[in-house]
């Protein structure tokens, strides 16, 4: 009621304004000379003003209807969402139930899995343990066994080392005194071959000296005479025997020289010194 009592006061006053707003337009002699008009005009505002209130009285009564249908929505949105609430809660129970379930079960496993893995480390461990055990004493085996051989290798290189050094020794030992020995015998040979040299060298010199001398005594005759000396070399007749032949003139001169002089050569200087011999 109220609602419809401003409605209608609502629309009084806004004729009022539109008939101020219309009055400037229109001429104030003809509002004043016709009265007439005015009061068809003021009638027909009234019947405007019944004409809008009727239709306010329809918005009104629309507006009430909307407005139950509206509440009636509210009221069964209401309920859904409180049914939907309810839902709601008891999935989000059930949700929170079976994450505590499967929280409780990875728990487990996690445990579960720990402990395995635990078990399976000791047992890598143990297993770590006797395989280096056992290869540290492979490897110290091997070593001492490697240490032996290399210490028997190094007495058989050693005792090699020594039987070749033995065999060079006696080698070079054998090589020296063939050596030596062929060096004493060239220096024998050469010494040899001095002296042979030298045996001809007076040989060839005693040859010359008895040759100057008998060139000297009888011109190299062996008939030639001078008093009791005779022959090639004269000589006393009595040195030679009775024997006047070439070869006993050769051998009897050689008795005296290297009798009295030694040589033909130390002869051949005394003559020098005495014209004689």
């Amino acid at each position: 009621m109220t609602f419809k009592h401003n409605f209608k006061k609502v629309l009084s006053a806004t004729a009022f304004a539109a008939a101020l707003v219309v009055a400037p337009a229109a001429n104030v002699s003809a509002a004043t000379n016709d009265a007439s008009s005015t009061q068809q005009s003021a009638t027909a505002t009234s019947q405007d003003q019944q004409a809008s209130q009727d239709q306010a009285a329809s918005q009104s009564s629309a507006a009430n209807q909307s407005s139950a249908t509206a509440a009636s929505a509210s009221a069964s949105t209401s309920t859904s969402s409180a049914t939907s609430t309810s839902t709601v809660k008891k999935t989000t129970k059930k949700a929170k139930k079976t994450t505590k379930k499967s929280k409780k079960k990875k728990a487990v496993k996690k445990v579960a899995k720990k402990t395995t893995k635990k078990k399976a480390t000791k047992k890598a461990k143990k297993t770590s343990k006797k395989s280096t055990k056992k290869t540290t004493k492979a490897a110290t085996a091997a070593v001492t066994a490697s240490a032996g051989q290399s210490q028997a290798t190094d007495q058989q290189d050693d005792a090699a080392k020594k039987a070749a050094e033995a065999a060079a020794k006696k080698a070079a030992a054998k090589k020296a005194a063939a050596k030596k020995k062929a060096a004493a015998k060239k220096k024998a040979a050469a010494k040899k071959k001095a002296a042979a040299k030298k045996k001809a060298a007076k040989k060839s010199a005693e040859k010359a000296a008895k040759y100057w001398i008998a060139m000297r005594e009888s011109g190299g005759y062996y008939t030639a005479r001078n008093g009791s000396c005779y022959g090639r070399y004269q000589l006393l007749i009595s040195y030679l025997g009775g024997d006047l032949s070439k070869k006993n003139q050769e051998r009897t001169a050689d008795r005296y020289v290297y009798g009295r002089y030694g040589s033909w050569v130390n002869a051949k200087r005394f003559w020098l010194a005495h014209n004689w011999y």
